[in-house]
């Protein structure tokens, strides 16, 4: 029955009386486990990608009227196969002129960084890598290597239009993670951890609705982290010819692929557990294989909205896409922040349930606030093109008057 209800710790202990009872020392039974459990972790992510591939590939050929992978294999299931042994055996190509060991390095470091997140992230109860105490701090920094990734790949190729893409990246990435790190310190605050456990289990109510404007901010901050649609200028295809990855070839465009795809889900599970109350569900502290599915339709409804976006919306300008970084974003979450430390710091005393509606109303107040600044500048802006483009007729009008 212990099996049924916790197979993950269930089979650890198993494993570890089995190591303890071939004479391992304790010390070294604890780092094989750790060792083996990595292991396992980072090779199931891999392998889920493919699933990850085949089920966007579907899900926007419906969004977009079209039938998606439908060839090869029942519904194309085996179409990400078939991608994967064509990028295993295409030629590596390294271009003249190039940083052999960064350019090699970027997509190792590509994928390592999506990784290195899975580490943190608490599937059940008791079913994580490690609980750490900064476990917020650690996701914003293994994420940033990423991005650095993408910059050491795009000026270690030798090519023009890569570089671009790395230029791209300095402005898109790391500008939007400005809002993203202030939209996290919200959640993090009302908390009083950092710790990704200790989020979930603070959640009595989810901070989707306790603190619902920053997790839209970190949820528009991510889609352009990942560097999707409406987002995706890192590489824009129309642009600059594939960006920062034009140069690469084989298995290691390949990484850059998964990584892509992994990041996407990856963000999911991280929104699931800082804003929708991760695990927590009926019985999920007793039984953690139902808390692993109660956080497994969390992640799923989070994923389907990503792609939701990506298969709908045209991309920005780039001007566009600062603008809204800038001059919205930015702004935005430093006012959610404040006003979120404000009105829980003065009514800390209250019952929980009149702090959290609280913290609701003064997030309306602020949505409210915004909107109308935004339709007022809207206005004003709509009146000065509209006068531009009167001048023209007004010009020809006089002329021909005189």
């Amino acid at each position: 029955m212990n099996f049924l209800l916790d197979p993950v710790n269930a089979i650890a202990n198993w494993l570890r009386t089995l190591f303890l009872g071939w004479g391992v020392p304790p010390d070294v039974a604890s780092f094989l486990l750790s060792l083996l459990g990595a292991g396992i972790l980072a090779t199931g992510a891999m392998l889920w990608v493919i699933f990850l591939i085949w089920y966007e590939r579907k899900l926007l050929g419906r969004i977009q009227d079209r039938f998606g992978p439908n060839r090869l294999g029942p519904w194309g299931v085996f179409q990400p196969i078939a991608d994967m042994l064509k990028i295993f055996t295409k030629e590596y190509i390294t271009p003249q002129g190039a940083d052999k060991f960064l350019y090699n390095l970027a997509p190792v470091l590509s994928v390592a960084s999506v990784l290195m997140m899975w580490v943190v992230v608490p599937f059940a109860v008791t079913i994580y890598g490690v609980d750490l105490n900064v476990g917020i701090l650690y996701i914003v920094a293994v994420g940033a290597l990423g991005e650095l990734a993408i910059i050491m790949a795009g000026l270690s190729s030798n090519n023009k239009y890569a570089m671009l893409g790395a230029f791209r990246v300095v402005a898109q990435l790391i500008s939007y993670e400005v809002p993203m790190v202030i939209s996290l310190l919200v959640p993090v605050m009302l908390a009083r951890t950092m710790s990704m456990n200790g989020l979930v289990i603070a959640q009595d109510a989810w901070y989707l609705f306790t603190a619902p404007l920053a997790a839209l901010i970190f949820m528009i901050t991510q889609v352009a982290e990942v560097g999707r649609a409406p987002f995706d200028l890192v590489e824009a295809e129309s642009e600059i010819v594939a960006g920062y990855n034009i140069e690469y070839s084989g298995l290691k465009f390949g990484m850059f692929y998964v990584a892509e795809f992994l990041h996407a889900f990856t963000v999911s599970l991280i929104f699931a557990t800082v804003f929708l109350g991760g695990w927590r569900g009926p019985s999920a502290e007793q039984m953690p294989i139902l808390g692993f599915l109660y956080y497994a339709v969390k992640v799923a409804i989070v994923y389907f909205i990503f792609i939701l976006l990506r298969g709908s919306l045209p991309r920005f300008r780039i001007d566009q896409m600062m603008d809204l970084n800038w001059k919205l974003l930015t702004p935005l979450s430093i006012a959610v922040l404040a006003v979120s430390a404000v009105v829980d710091k003065l009514l800390q005393s209250i019952p929980v349930f009149w702090n959290h509606l609280a913290l609701f109303a003064a997030n309306v107040v602020i949505l409210w606030i915004s909107m109308t600044i935004l339709n007022r500048r809207f206005r004003r802006e709509q009146t000065r093109v509209a006068g531009l483009e009167a001048r023209p007729a007004r010009a020809v009008q006089e002329h021909i008057s005189a």
